[in-house]
């Protein structure tokens, strides 16, 4: 299984650590800033806890090109 592409948006992330605490496939890591970076890419499985989870909305997880910003944003242009 290849990697699903996950995003960290830097500029969003506060650094409260909560994808770090809860992915269960550890994907994510805590850089010298303290803020979460995709550590492990591999690992991840497209769950979306992390995307659901995240109070900055600073995590995109895209399965099949589709993350939940993207639905999001299709919606609201309706």
């Amino acid at each position: 299984m290849g990697a699903v592409p996950v995003r960290v948006d830097e500029k969003r992330c506060k650094g409260c650590g909560i994808c770090v605490a809860l992915c269960p496939r550890r994907v994510f890591v805590t850089d010298e800033r303290g803020k979460a970076t995709v550590g492990r890419p591999e690992e991840c499985t497209g769950c979306g806890l992390c995307d659901s989870l995240c109070p900055d909305l600073a995590i995109t997880v895209e399965p099949h090109g589709k993350g939940r910003k993207a639905a999001s944003a299709g919606a609201a242009a309706v």
